[in-house]
């Protein structure tokens, strides 16, 4: 059986440092912290949380500025900034002589906040550990993370696709010879999108976060140095195995090993992780006003993603319109994702159209939020099927620049696919700013229930 993932927001600091940390947690036993990769979030460890969650309590926070976490306030932060924000959400957790896993640039920030702060970990298991030359820092400084800010027309979307998909083809991605192509390359569209959907919602913060972890220097303590265990795997085929080579002298408590397979890789690392100290049980750390509800309707059982404005008419529960998620609403009260939308989990099959089953979720999400009325939104005006067309990711990332548009459209005409003067709308400037079109786009991608939640308005009566 696997572990069940739960959800949640903790905020850190105060004032201008003040910031929103999500994090995922999996699991019984002991905890174990896992730091992800860049683009990605604390999402790319579900399914190892899964399977880890029978020895550990898996906690995976999003790093600064990735996933659902808030950036760091500094302009342009280094590793340390990264290492210390891990160390900072260790202590609001209450977590001590926590062992953890990072993998690449996880890696590089947990083995930084291990020198810094050594106190605080009992071990590290690293999938890969980049020592990069100073002519490669040069290189990716001037060429790996270009900025990545929303344009009129989406092009920045046909940009972010190939770059990824190209990401597992050649390392650097931008250096695109036979003699950097990876032995692992795929082209699989759904591979890509999950990082596509990361990246989008990082947004430009999301080069921060990479620069910092590429500008990084070798960062392992002497020889002769005494610290907590760390054991760096890297498998075939993975850019950082070659890094192996370049390690150098590490202190005795340190130990590296090229494998094989990804699977070998995770398998002795987590052989490592289970020989480690541990601290005492926690308590999950969660915010008041934001994160995720269980409910559970004879149609659904799954986490809903809510938000409570800090004033205003708390009691009403706001529901979004169909292909939207509370991001794109002004939140005067208390606000829900959908199921199918945002970052609510999805339906389990078909998602239902008669509105019986929405109004079930919807009552449920009223009793375990304690809200007393509900405000729905406005019946769609059109075609569900038209109105909300197919966005399954396919090979050429074509349904990101369709999803661009029809967020536009839907702005300038009531259908937005009657792009003509009869069916012309007014519109303010402030509708078509690009940061709230990057906001619907991404939520109208995610909404794998939208023209189901309109056909359930329209028959509502």
């Amino acid at each position: 059986m696997t572990a069940a993932i739960t959800r949640h927001y903790l905020t850190l600091g105060s004032g201008a440092s003040k910031r929103r940390v999500h994090y995922r947690r999996a699991g019984t036993g002991p905890e174990l912290l896992l730091v992800h990769q860049s683009p990605r979030s604390g999402g790319e460890y579900e399914e190892l949380m899964q399977r880890w969650g029978a020895h550990f309590t898996c906690i995976a926070p999003d790093t600064p500025g990735f996933g659902q976490s808030e950036p760091l306030a500094k302009a342009s932060p280094d590793i340390n900034d990264y290492a210390d924000a891990i160390v900072e959400f260790i202590a609001a957790m209450g977590l001590e002589q926590v062992p953890a896993y990072g993998f690449h640039s996880g890696a590089i920030i947990l083995i930084t906040a291990l020198k810094r702060h050594p106190q605080l970990f009992s071990g590290i298991a690293a999938g890969g550990y980049g020592v990069w030359t100073e002519a490669e820092k040069a290189a990716f400084g001037a060429n790996y993370t270009p900025p990545f800010l929303p344009l009129p027309y989406g092009e920045h979307l046909v940009w972010a696709w190939n770059r990824i998909l190209e990401q597992a083809w050649f390392f650097p991605w931008y250096d695109a010879r036979n003699e950097t192509r990876m032995r692992n390359a795929h082209d699989d569209p759904a591979r890509v999108h999950d990082i596509i959907m990361e990246i989008l919602d990082a947004g430009d913060s999301f080069r921060h976060g990479y620069a910092a972890v590429l500008a990084a220097s070798r960062d392992i303590p002497p020889p002769d140095s005494f610290t907590a265990p760390v054991f760096i795997t890297a498998y075939d085929g993975d850019p950082m195995q070659a890094h192996i080579d370049r390690l150098g002298e590490m202190p005795a408590s340190w130990s590296a090993q090229k494998v094989r397979t990804p699977d070998d890789q995770t398998a002795v690392s987590l052989e490592f992780l289970q020989t480690l100290p541990t601290g005492p049980s926690i308590e999950p750390k969660a915010d008041g006003h934001q994160g995720f509800i269980t409910v559970s309707t004879p149609s659904f059982t799954g986490q809903l993603h809510w938000r409570r404005a800090a004033t205003g008419a708390q009691d009403v529960l706001q529901v979004h319109g169909p292909g939207e998620a509370l991001d794109c609403i002004a939140i005067s009260g208390t606000a829900i994702d959908l199921p199918g939308h945002g970052l609510s989990s999805p339906w389990p099959g078909e998602a239902p159209t008669d509105w019986a089953p929405w109004a079930e979720v919807i009552a449920a999400a009223r009793a375990a939020l304690g809200v007393s009325a509900v405000a729905l939104p406005p019946v769609p005006l059109g075609d569900p099927a038209r109105l909300f067309p197919d966005f399954t990711p396919d090979r050429f990332g074509a349904y990101l620049t369709r999803a661009w548009s029809i967020a536009r459209a839907r702005h300038f005409f009531a259908p937005w696919y009657e792009g003509n003067a009869a069916h012309a709308i007014p519109f303010a400037p402030e509708d078509i700013a690009l940061d709230r079109l990057a906001t619907e786009c991404r939520a109208l991608v995610r909404a794998s229930a939208a023209s189901q939640f309109a056909i359930a308005l329209q028959n509502k009566g």
